[in-house]
């Protein structure tokens, strides 16, 4: 190569790669990728400009050894914003630094805002004109400020996964270090031959008719247009089979990429993503959550798990399992390293299971990502549930032109066929009270609203046979104790488990008898899915008791027992599908419009000009003011140990995360002040005092912050 050509890298080997060539690669792929939403010419657009900078003579010279640091963003954002291309002049702005905010005319030089990039002298990069000219296609021209926002997000995920792969199949040679992927067609036959196999549409009792029936009205509304669908299905009803029935189906009918499972809780995910994994391997199966175990070091992975590592960033697998946070957080995101696997979200089909879970403090922001999914990205959006949370005004209102269509039409009759308990109001019930109608059960499950009360129901128990599961006890322990209560229920062995809410939610447990705290009436609903699940007893005979404790229930749950409270005397039977419809209106007015966006982020956008930055800092599904306790028993000692000699790396932090307790600040003060923690950072300690914590009761703690930790 010409030593006096433009280059846009050199490897450690020494090869160059031109800066033209880097351009055009960049291009064609960010082309490619917008092509699903259909905006091939505006992807390609961005490519072409992201590097304008580089053929500045500084930068050539940083290139090749020279100190000085250079700017080689705002070049192409400067020709973007002439030619009035501002979405793609936000994408080239931050596709290394982040979108940032819109700002104003007024702003100085400073790279926090686009405008802000007006005003900034750079090195002189003219010299792009003698090897390639910028195409002029029709900027959109849409004018709602969320559409907007998204389509700009949409386009700097092409811009950022298209420069990632460009420059690593220059670096590794030419080609992309990534898994073969498996098309859905493919998968759909996988699907088939398991359906077949278990003899899922061959029913030999009650509840697997139900299943079937809801498995084969998938499969039959798979054919229907791509947009925005519900499946309300009773719990034990097969949703998570039946949806992706319908979803494998829908995809190969449309010609649609890939099936995204959105879960709201990592204690979900696992269990959802090894029932896929036995359908369809490994390989086709892309868990991405905070345990995943192959984001670890390079120098620490296999080659599988590098290459795992890497469609993670994107989403380049054919099923995504994910949680709510991963996927919504993504999704307001500005970094490139969250916003990099947008555009393969476009035309897929996205299942959000469990979705009453949809958090009520983001509810319109998710609400609008949705909707805007299914509207304008060739998306088909199922909100998959056994209480369908009663969102169509509101998704009426964000999206005029989106109609919901439900899988399953007949829920009725559905939740009729499935009757298979029966509800008894207790009142109130002290401690020692409940303890004592739970030591008349053989096997009992009760579910409370906090873990102290969790432990003090459960240290009131007698005899062998009694379990307690919530969050102060580690993940590791927690899987062992669900394993065992599984074990025990199907052996006919006593098991009385006390639980904090962790139990209602895709965990498949089926109990004879199931008491629940007074809670929100989808809480209930869900609780009482764990008794009976399989529908083995009579009704009559398997009896959801709700009971209020002898302590005030935590703040964090007031407005869902309001409006339990106000709809349960207006519907004899809690469990139909009028109730739960008139639940979730009440709850929406007890909380008011305004905490459905706690974050103000749809006023942000309707207000500022593009406030990518600020809402991106500011938006979160959880509580970020929790810390986490790390607990030395086990392989968690050796882990520990580990942290502490300071060999830190991704990998340590993801292995200890199954021996972490999350705890609220009040808690971590109290335990720092008795000395029974050492620090480690501001939000991390690891727990010194071993008679604080043990395998049946989890950390004592003796302060209790009100609320339950989910995870």
């Amino acid at each position: 190569m010409n030593s006096n050509a433009y280059l846009a890298h050199i490897a450690e080997d020494g090869r160059q790669q031109s800066l033209l060539a880097h351009l055009r690669g960049t291009a064609a792929l960010a082309a490619d990728f917008a092509s699903a939403f259909g905006q091939e010419a505006l992807g390609e657009l961005c490519g072409l400009a992201h590097d304008l900078g580089k053929y500045s003579e500084a930068f050539q010279a940083r290139l090749r050894g020279a100190s000085q640091r250079v700017d080689h963003s705002t070049a192409g954002c400067k020709e973007l914003l002439r030619a009035e291309q501002v979405h793609c002049a936000f994408c080239v702005a931050g596709h290394h630094a982040g979108l940032p905010n819109g700002g104003n005319r007024k702003d100085s030089g400073d790279e926090s805002s686009l405008l802000g990039r007006m005003h900034k002298p750079i090195e002189v990069y003219e010299r792009w004109k003698e090897e390639l000219s910028l195409p002029a296609p029709a900027a959109p021209t849409q004018t709602d400020p969320l559409r907007n926002a998204m389509l700009t997000r949409m386009f700097y995920s092409c811009l950022v996964d298209a420069d990632f792969l460009d420059t690593e199949a220059f670096m590794q040679g030419g080609c992309f270090s990534r898994p073969a992927a498996q098309t859905p067609a493919a998968l759909l036959e996988m699907l088939n031959a398991h359906i077949e196999k278990e003899g899922l549409l061959r029913p030999q009792n009650t509840i697997n008719t139900l299943r079937a029936q809801v498995l084969r009205t998938c499969i039959s509304k798979a054919a229907d247009q791509p947009g925005l669908f519900s499946l309300t299905v009773p719990t034990g009803g097969g949703k998570t089979l039946s949806s992706l029935a319908f979803a494998l189906n829908h995809a190969v009918i449309h010609k649609m990429a890939r099936i995204i499972y959105v879960i709201p809780y990592c204690s979900i995910i696992e269990q959802t993503a090894a029932v896929f994994r036995k359908i369809f391997g490994e390989e086709a199966v892309l868990e991405h959550h905070s345990g995943a175990a192959y984001d670890g070091d390079d120098d620490c992975l296999t080659e599988r798990e590098r290459k795992r590592r890497l469609a993670a960033e994107n989403w380049d697998a054919p099923i995504v399992v994910t949680t709510s946070v991963q996927f919504y957080e993504s999704l307001y995101a500005n970094r490139s390293s969250k916003c990099r696997k947008l555009h393969n979200i476009a035309n897929s089909v996205i299942i959000f299971d469990e979705a009453q879970m949809l958090p009520i403090p983001c509810l319109k922001p998710c609400v609008s990502a949705i909707a805007l999914l299914a509207e304008q990205y060739r998306s088909t959006a199922l909100l998959c549930t056994a209480t369908q949370p009663a969102l169509d005004d509101l998704f009426q209102k964000l999206c005029p032109g989106l109609t919901r269509r439900e899988i399953c039409p007949d829920t009725a009759q559905l939740y009729e066929a499935n009757r298979r308990v029966q509800f008894y109001q207790a009142g109130k019930l002290e401690n020692a009270d409940l303890a004592q109608q739970l030591q008349s059960h053989k096997q009992v499950l009760c579910i409370v609203n906090s873990r102290k009360q969790a432990q003090a129901v459960f240290a009131l128990l007698r005899d062998e046979g009694n379990i307690h599961l919530s969050t102060l006890m580690i993940p590791a322990h927690r899987a062992q104790w669900i394993a065992e209560i599984r074990r025990r229920l199907q052996a006919g062995q006593t098991c009385r488990v006390v639980s904090t809410s962790l139990i209602e939610a895709g965990v498949d447990v089926d109990f004879p008898a199931v008491y629940r705290e007074e809670a929100g009436l989808d809480s209930i609903l869900q609780a009482a899915g764990r008794c009976n699940r399989e529908g083995r007893r009579r009704a009559s005979d398997s009896i959801v008791t709700i009971f209020r404790s002898e302590t005030a229930a935590p703040p964090i749950f007031a407005p869902n027992i309001g409006a339990t409270r106000e709809i349960m005397p207006f519907f004899p039977d809690i469990a139909s599908s009028e109730a739960v419809h008139a639940y979730f209106q009440a709850l929406l007015s007890l909380k008011g419009d305004a905490a459905l966006d706690k974050f103000g982020v749809l006023e942000a956008f309707a207000r500022e000009t593009y406030p990518f930055r600020d809402v991106a800092e500011r938006f979160s599904l959880i509580d970020s003011g929790t810390k986490t306790v790390y607990i030395p028993v086990e392989e968690g000692q050796a882990l520990c140990e580990q942290l502490q000699s300071g060999a830190l790396s991704r990998n340590l932090f993801r292995k200890l995360g199954q021996y972490g307790v999350t705890v609220y600040p009040n808690h971590f003060a109290a335990l720092l002040r008795a000395g029974d923690i050492t620090p480690f950072g501001e939000d991390a300690a690891i727990l010194t005092n071993s008679e604080l914590y043990n395998k049946h009761s989890g950390l004592f703690l003796t302060a209790d912050e009100g609320k339950a930790i989910m995870v």
